[in-house]
């Protein structure tokens, strides 16, 4: 039974699916068939006719023969056969011919969409052409009064134009002639030849207009403005030449010559109409007169710097020649009392041979002020340079004097030195004499013995003739650091007594009580009487920090506090 009930439910939702498909395959051929009654309802026909508002040959008229006939052919075959095909998609619904109706539909769409776009297609062109002969006839319509203003602005200032003006009659002509083929083909009905010739006129017109506004002003550059600008320049530079600059080797003149030439050759390119290439040489010929000028400027200024600062550069040069030869004299005096090492004699050279540069450079300069044979520009650089040189020299000869002056200096200073340490030994042992200490040792001696024997090594070399004061120096430090290192073990050879006097004296109070803090006081007294106070000094810390922690800091405390403050 229950198998049975399954089986109708089945079957009824086997027919309601049906149904539900076959519903919409209903639904799209009532789409399908308001979108071919959408088409067949409109006025192509009547919008295709607007093209007989243009002259009906030609392009125009096989453009609109074929709009016509493929409207002709969608009328009668294409939306006739669609309507063939929603029949029989519909009677296959019926019988629940479902995926025949579906096939049958798709391909009634594929149809309609090619309808669609052939339509947009025709209608597109249809549009672009009757815009195309709106425009052109619009831009033909501003063209010819401008090319009748051209012309008769021609004929009334033709004195500007040269002999260049037949070349711009010439093209006018042929602008007008551009204008008659636009008609013929709008009377042969090639509205879109017609476009193109008029979008091609329209920038040989903007071309013209601005090479006939621009030729006037170039051609007067050329022939007037820029020859009277070199005649001025080289005017200008014959007074300067009169005048005792030397211009000469700037070889203007010759490349003014030269300019006036490419000038004429540039009115004959313009009377053939090659505007461009002249206005290329004309910014090169400006740039380059503002160039020259600029340069005669600079050599009119350079002289007169000239003028103002080579006698000062004489003078300068000659005060300090006779200021190193005043050290080149007291040079061999010094050499008789103090050695020079060969870097100070290598620096004096180099001083020498620098000062005669500048003597030799300094008379080729004045040669060539009086020959001409150099611009005043290069030799003013020359002598900003000569100055620079001048000065460094001048920095460098006092460096070189203060160094060789220095040398007495460091002699004194070197004896002063020595006076000090040999003050620094007496106090030591002076210190040594107060300490109450039971000896010094033997390394402390042998060290006082090596700082003597080197500040008599000091002592000799300072009466040695000439005196070198690079071995001066190096004996010196030498000295001085031994003595430093007396000095300092001195006063920690004292230190190490004195504290190891205070450790033995505060630990006595527990040496009837400790026998191995009392036998390691012994051994620490007998170091102390041996001279060895650092050992002695760590028996004796040992034994007392063992008894008693940080006893030892407490008397080092009490030493730094009340025996060195």
């Amino acid at each position: 039974m229950q198998y049975v009930i399954g089986v109708i439910l089945l079957i009824i939702a086997t027919i309601i699916i049906g149904l539900i498909l076959r519903k919409r395959i209903y639904d799209t051929v009532d789409r399908l068939e308001s979108w071919k009654l959408d088409i067949m309802n409109r006025n192509i026909a009547s919008q295709l006719a607007q093209i007989k508002t243009l002259n009906l040959s030609g392009e125009t008229q096989k453009k609109f023969n074929m709009w016509k006939e493929r409207w002709e052919h969608i009328v009668t075959k294409e939306l006739a056969d669609v309507e063939e095909y929603l029949f029989d998609a519909e009677e296959a619904a019926d019988k629940y011919r479902l995926p025949r109706a579906k096939k049958t539909l798709q391909k009634i769409d594929q149809t309609l969409q090619s309808v669609e776009a052939d339509i947009e297609e025709m209608l597109s062109e249809l549009d672009r052409l009757l815009e195309a002969e709106k425009e052109s006839r619009k831009e033909i319509e501003s063209i010819e009064p401008q090319i009748k203003e051209l012309r008769h602005r021609l004929h009334t200032k033709r004195h500007h134009f040269g002999k260049a003006d037949l070349m711009f009659e010439q093209s006018l002509n042929q602008l007008q002639e551009e204008i008659e083929k636009y008609y013929q083909f709008v009377e042969t009905g090639d509205y879109s030849e017609a476009k193109q010739l008029v979008d091609q006129l329209k920038e040989k017109l903007k071309d013209f207009t601005s090479f006939m506004d621009e030729f006037p002003e170039i051609l007067k550059t050329c022939e007037d403005l820029l020859p009277s600008q070199l005649d001025e320049l080289q005017n200008g530079i014959h007074e300067m030449k009169n005048d005792g600059y030397h211009v000469d080797q700037f070889g203007f003149e010759e490349e003014i010559q030269s300019y006036k030439q490419r000038l004429q050759d540039c009115v004959t390119s313009l009377e053939d109409g090659k505007i461009s290439d002249v206005k290329v040489i004309i910014t090169e010929i400006e740039e380059r007169i503002q160039e020259m000028y600029d340069l005669l400027e600079k050599e009119a200024i350079a002289r007169n710097y000239l003028e103002a600062h080579f006698p000062k550069y004489e003078d300068a040069l000659q005060e300090l020649s006779a200021t190193f030869a005043h050290t080149k004299a007291e040079i061999e005096e010094l050499r008789q009392t103090y050695y020079l090492d060969d870097q100070d004699m290598e620096r004096y050279l180099l001083l020498e041979q620098s000062m005669n540069q500048l003597k030799s450079e300094l008379d080729q300069m004045s040669n060539q002020l009086a020959n001409k044979d150099i611009s005043h520009t290069e030799l003013r650089s020359e002598l900003e340079s000569s100055f620079r040189q001048l000065d460094e020299l001048k920095q460098q000869h006092d460096d070189f004097t203060n160094q060789i002056h220095n040398l007495r200096k460091d002699e004194l200073e070197a004896k002063e030195q020595l006076t000090n340490m040999r003050e620094q030994l007496k106090d030591v042992k002076r210190q040594m004499r107060k300490s109450n200490i039971p000896g010094v040792p033997s390394f402390i001696w042998s060290m006082i013995e090596d700082a003597v024997k080197q500040n008599k090594q000091v002592i000799e070399l300072l009466n040695k003739q000439p005196l070198d004061m690079t071995e001066v120096q190096h004996a010196l430090t030498e000295s001085k650091s031994t003595v430093e290192n007396v000095v300092e073990q001195t006063n920690l050879m004292i230190e190490q007594a004195y504290l190891t006097e205070q450790v033995i004296q505060y630990a006595n109070r527990y040496r009837s009580q400790n026998p191995l803090l009392a036998a390691k006081l012994s051994e620490s007294e007998r170091l102390f009487r041996n001279y060895e106070y650092e050992l002695a000094l760590e028996e004796a810390s040992q034994a007392i920090e063992e008894i008693e922690p940080g006893a030892l800091k407490r008397i080092e405390a009490f030493y730094n506090e009340n025996v060195i403050h």
